[in-house]
């Protein structure tokens, strides 16, 4: 155990907390502003999925990271539309079309990649992200070199947190979005359009997935593989909870899983070789569904979420 308390107290240890936890962010942020306005999107492993492999293979054919993110984003906001679609338009079971949307983005996602790639022996790589140092600020002792000598999409992950709770709490779109969460027909009444205010929330989430999809395969991996997601998008879901709706708090939940995460790989190379590797890929999941049912007890979701809105119903 000595081992690993002195890969702990590393930089490279708070540097991997923080790039294990910048797609959890993207995606747990996507996931809040849907559910914020009454949506639960449970199609977000399927977008992450197809918005990586759309990035990647765009990136990898054009030769830009920058459109790979643009196409990652725009597919997962296409995505969130057709969410948006069945359970906002339609009025359908969110549940049931969410597990349908993680069902045909991961199948289109697998069928596509092998229409384009092929079957290879070895996967397809890019020259993905380089780290950016701030200057000055990376030279800050420990902080400086885990905090600010990451990738620019790890900067765009900090500064969407602050920004997300500014649009959420201080604009006039992020009262309607709370407003048709809790409670669509007062927001009806106040001229508020809640069908087009749930869809608006839907489509921006699915563009935080689609982001947090890109960053796994243009930073963190540099190549597409069926299991680059790993559940991240489910964890996404419940870190939502574990961070009561809340930007602040989601981001919080989301550091503290990548603390876990990357603390079962130090462990796994401490050289603990009796105890069998599946044990540490546990451990994140387990601290997930042990923090659910800790904090799902006192959790006030939205009051909305999961109900349609029918505007000629009462």
């Amino acid at each position: 155990m000595s081992a690993v308390f002195e890969q702990i107290f590393q930089v490279g240890f708070l540097a991997a907390i923080i790039r294990i936890a910048t797609p959890l962010a993207f995606a747990t942020l996507g996931e809040m502003f849907s559910e914020r306005a009454g949506v639960l999107n449970l199609g977000i492993e399927g977008i992450m999925l197809l918005a990586a492999m759309a990035g990647f293979t765009a990136a990898s054919l054009s030769g830009s990271l920058w459109l790979g993110v643009l196409v990652a984003v725009l597919t997962g906001a296409l995505m969130g539309a057709l969410h948006a679609l069945f359970t906002v338009a339609l009025g359908l079971s969110q549940h049931v079309c969410g597990i349908g949307v993680t069902l045909f983005s991961s199948g289109l996602a697998y069928f596509l990649y092998r229409l384009i790639f092929g079957q290879q022996s070895v996967p397809p790589s890019i020259d993905g992200f380089k780290p950016v140092p701030i200057p000055l600020f990376s030279d800050i002792p420990v902080l400086g070199p885990a905090v600010f000598n990451q990738f620019t999409l790890v900067y765009l992950a900090i500064i969407a947190v602050p920004l997300a709770a500014f649009v959420l709490y201080r604009t006039p779109w992020g009262l309607s979005v709370r407003m048709v969460g809790e409670n669509p027909r007062a927001a009806d009444s106040a001229g508020v359009s809640v069908i087009a205010t749930r869809f608006q929330a839907v489509i921006l989430g699915g563009a935080l997935m689609g982001l947090a999809g890109a960053f796994l395969t243009m930073a963190q991996f540099n190549a597409f593989t069926f299991g680059v997601v790993s559940g991240r998008g489910w964890v996404a879901i419940a870190l939502v909870v574990f961070g009561r709706w809340d930007p602040w708090r989601s981001a919080g939940a989301a550091l503290l899983f990548a603390f876990v995460d990357a603390l079962q790989l130090r462990m796994q190379a401490s050289g603990l070789g009796h105890i069998p590797y599946e044990a540490f890929l546990m451990l994140p999941f387990i601290f997930t569904i042990v923090a659910m049912a800790l904090m799902s007890r006192n959790a006030v979701a939205p009051s909305a979420l999961l109900k349609p809105f029918r505007r000629e119903e009462r």
